[in-house]
């Protein structure tokens, strides 16, 4: 299993860095994963911003030259896994832009006259690992699941990626946030994940 990791958050010594290692830490341990990229966004200065005009098409974004490398490694990984907090009840600006410039059409998905697009992503799976300042249920009924919908149905299975895990830490921000016991959870995960 070939996995890329999408790591989203400014700060390296921050909670999302701590999983972050706890990640990398399960995966080194785990002998079904062969190989592991780490994309640090922040780090890369990626440009999230998404351009398109007279000169520059959108239907010609799976083509933009300076995204190439970022193709290239999803087009590799078996599957994708993104750490990153809940912001404004969704993920941050820097990752929606990353989707925004990567997951284009005839990349990602192609229309072929059906009433849905083909995904041209099909047989990756996805893991999700989020946290927020608010309690965990906040999201599932104050925002009526927005992130997990907007994450699961309008962008991975749009493009035909149907494996979508899930890892929504609530209450990141509280002294009893229970904080390692999480950080072991997705250790003990990767560590024993076998597809």
């Amino acid at each position: 299993m070939k996995t890329l990791v999408i790591y989203t958050h400014p700060n390296h010594e921050s909670l999302n860095y701590a999983f972050l290692q706890k990640t990398l830490q399960g995966m080194k341990e785990n002998p079904y994963i062969q190989e592991v990229k780490v994309l640090d966004l922040y780090a890369e200065q990626f440009n999230p911003s998404l351009v398109f005009n007279k000169e520059k098409k959108r239907r010609d974004l799976h083509l933009e030259p300076e995204l190439e490398k970022y193709r290239e490694q999803i087009t590799w990984a078996d599957k994708l896994v993104f750490i990153y907090p809940i912001w404004w009840g969704r993920p941050p600006a820097m990752l929606l832009g990353y989707i925004d410039r990567l997951f284009a059409t005839n990349f990602a998905y192609r229309y072929t006259g059906g009433t849905m697009p083909e995904g041209l992503l099909k047989g990756k799976s996805v893991v999700c690992i989020s946290t927020m300042q608010g309690p965990p249920l906040y999201t599932l009924y104050w925002l009526y699941n927005s992130h997990k919908v907007l994450m699961r149905k309008a962008l991975f299975q749009f493009v035909g990626m149907k494996k979508v895990k899930f890892f929504e830490f609530g209450s990141m921000e509280k002294k009893n946030g229970k904080q390692a016991e999480k950080l072991d959870k997705i250790y003990r995960y990767f560590k024993t994940l076998a597809s």
